[in-house]
């Protein structure tokens, strides 16, 4: 199949993982995540792309800034409120509700290698830390 078509909402309403890359073209990436109660992304920065947030269910603070030590903007998103967070932002996303929180999100260029799902967060910050040695 050329591209990629599904209904957005009932794929990321049914993922159950905590990143599934849906998609990767040359100039985007689709992805769906879970994050459970509690649970954070965690603080990064993409020097080289921009990211699009859209949450399906559940509640999320989003702090965003230019520097690690520098979050000046504060985000509090619910379902069907979104966020675009420019390359070089740093950025968390953090489930503050009390279920889970479904998102989709879109990397422009791609981020994360084609095919990937990461079951866990745990299982996230492993791969990513092989892949930056």
């Amino acid at each position: 199949m050329l591209g990629w078509s599904a209904d957005i909402e009932e794929a990321t309403l049914g993922n159950d993982t905590f990143r599934t890359v849906l998609y990767t073209g040359a100039s985007m990436q689709l992805t769906v995540m879970t994050l459970a109660p509690g649970e954070e992304i965690g603080l990064e920065v993409h020097p080289h792309l921009d990211q699009f947030i859209r949450i399906e269910q559940g509640n999320a603070k989003v702090v965003m800034g230019p520097a690690e030590d520098e979050l000046v903007d504060t985000h509090v998103l619910e379902d069907d409120w979104a966020v675009v967070i420019p390359g070089g932002t740093w950025h968390n996303v953090v489930n503050t509700g009390d279920e889970p929180l479904k998102l989709y999100s879109i990397y422009a260029p791609p981020e994360h290698p084609d095919g990937t799902v990461h079951r866990t967060k745990a299982e996230a910050d492993e791969a990513e830390e092989a892949e930056s040695h």
